[in-house]
């Protein structure tokens, strides 16, 4: 691997515009290795893969894939993200394969795709106003007029690229997170105005977008990995947690019943539950004695 000084190099070849960040970098826990477009992306055999994670999608034309035997093709508005170590090869299919690419790792890039849901090589598409592209192409920007000595600029901006990339990417049959976001908008609205009813249950939630409890389950475990009510449960949480921060005196059995709970000792359980600690230390923590 060749060694790069320790700032960003731009390498002009046609309209080739190639970024590579320097290796002293690589300390974050999520850095940009290199960054780029190509106009005329060329064929590219790697047996034993690549040693960062490897982003590749398709601005204009199609490529083919070949990873475990298998063909893949990459038309525009396509992308594969390349695991390190898998082998692959890709080609143009066709006379022009416009591509963006970019490979990054570091410390906790596994640990932040695993906790996004993304645990291997993948394939992923994306509706024409999806700002995935747009996102890329921001980085390469930046990368052309930003000296970025330290690489955190570059390693924020991929942060926000892969969260882009988890929000609006399908894969395979799957539907996007904003797509099933868009789908439950109405619902988490209204639940964000009643949450305070504790007579509100999974019937009356589903009823609210007209399925089933049981589709509403599927559609909240697709976009926020929980059921609905878990969902209803954390929401109502987080709102005593805002009533609590104002500082205003309320007793825990006000701020229990104001959150949608009969009882202040299933609100003080809840709440350990998912906060590890009990309303009144969470107030104390916040500067005022309960």
């Amino acid at each position: 691997m060749e060694q790069i000084v320790r700032r960003t190099e731009f390498v002009v070849e046609g309209q080739t515009r190639r970024f590579l960040f320097a290796l002293s970098d690589r300390d974050l826990p999520l850095y940009v290795e290199s960054i780029g477009f190509n106009p005329e992306q060329e064929p590219m055999v790697r047996r034993t893969g690549y040693p960062v994670f490897h982003w590749l999608q398709t601005l204009e034309g199609e490529g083919e894939f070949e990873l475990s035997g298998r063909k893949f093709s990459l038309p525009a508005g396509n992308g594969a993200l390349l695991f390190p170590g898998v082998p692959h090869a890709y080609a143009p299919k066709g006379k022009v394969w416009k591509t963006l690419y970019l490979t990054f790792g570091g410390s906790l890039a596994d640990a932040i795709l695993a906790a996004l849901d993304i645990r291997h090589t993948e394939w992923f598409h994306w509706n024409e106003d999806a700002p995935v592209t747009e996102q890329l192409l921001a980085m390469v920007e930046q990368a052309e007029h930003d000296e970025d000595r330290t690489g955190l600029n570059a390693s924020s901006q991929l942060y926000h690229f892969i969260t882009v990339l988890k929000k609006y990417g399908q894969t395979g049959s799957r539907s996007s997170l904003f797509h099933h976001l868009e789908k439950l908008d109405p619902l988490l609205q209204w639940l964000d105005v009643h949450y305070g009813d504790p007579e509100i249950g999974l019937t009356d939630m589903a009823q609210q977008l007209e399925i089933s409890p049981r589709y509403l389950n599927a559609l909240f475990r697709q976009a926020f990995g929980i059921t609905a009510y878990a969902y209803l449960i954390r929401l109502r949480i987080r709102k005593a947690k805002e009533l609590m921060s104002r500082g205003e005196r309320r007793s825990v059995k006000d701020i229990a019943l104001a959150c949608g709970y009969r009882d202040p000792s299933h609100f003080i359980a809840a709440f350990g539950k998912t906060e590890n600690m009990t309303p009144d230390q969470f107030r104390k923590l916040h500067g005022w004695a309960t």
